[in-house]
């Protein structure tokens, strides 16, 4: 069986090589890309991939149902710009393929580069620890949900030891970047839902969820790098909230 690689892409001329690099066994490359202003589209195309261009409209699902649209191969992996396949990740993706089993998913376990050191605990140790569904057979279930988007599926879903490495925003200013952007469209998500929010938790919502991330699941053991991370994601809580406010109010 054959295998389609999947990447959403915006502006993302600094990693789209390494990305698509670590992904060079698979039989179709993929990218979605947001159009870019940078020098992204060019890049990708150095290589021997097919480029879509198609907005993004603030929803993540369709994009990656796009994307599953338009693969040829039997099973889909997602990788996002700033994730690298390991090697020991790449043999199992490839043993599967030739088995032949009932599965149509399979959660892959990611750890997360921060600050140059493996983040082991906080909000990063549920994909470390449990995996997300990245690997999917086509033609079996879809991406829901327009930001932080999941893949739903009844089915049994399978699980492989090797790890996807991630390293997102490596430096405040993009972490910072990255907050506002996702903060903004997951606002607009609960806005869309009927959700609102009130000062109450604006402020004891990201309290607790720092709280819960750095003490109880044990950020602080990622030194400094641990307590920057679990404070920029409070942040991006307090952020989704004061701008569901925000429209909830004066909109």
């Amino acid at each position: 069986m054959s295998i389609t690689a999947v990447i959403l892409a915006k502006n993302e001329e600094k990693l789209i090589s390494r990305c698509i690099k670590s992904i060079d066994f698979c039989d179709e490359i993929i990218i979605i890309d947001d159009f870019s202003s940078d020098k992204t589209k060019s890049i990708a195309e150095n290589f021997s991939v097919k480029v879509f261009q198609r907005a993004l409209n603030h929803n993540f699902s369709k994009q990656r149902n796009f994307g599953l649209e338009k693969a040829s191969s039997d099973w889909i992996i997602y990788i996002d710009t700033d994730e690298v396949v390991s090697d020991g990740l790449k043999k199992e993706i490839k043993n599967i393929l030739i088995e032949d089993n009932n599965l149509t998913s399979y959660r892959l376990f990611r750890r997360d580069y921060f600050w140059g050191r493996e983040m082991r605990y906080g909000e990063t140790a549920e994909a470390r620890n449990n995996g997300i569904i990245r690997l999917v057979k086509k033609g079996k279930n879809r991406w829901f949900g327009n930001v932080h988007e999941k893949y739903i599926t009844n089915d049994r879903i399978g699980r492989l030891n090797g790890f996807i490495n991630h390293y997102p925003h490596q430096t405040i200013n993009e972490f910072v970047s990255s907050v506002n952007f996702y903060s903004t469209l997951r606002a607009k998500e609960l806005l869309k839902d009927g959700k609102t929010t009130n000062v109450l938790q604006l402020i004891f919502y990201p309290l607790g969820k720092f709280i819960y991330n750095y003490f109880l699941k044990l950020g602080f053991l990622d030194g400094p790098a641990g307590f920057v991370y679990c404070f920029m994601m409070s942040f991006h809580s307090f952020l989704v909230r004061a701008k569901l406010l925000q429209h909830t109010l004066y909109d």
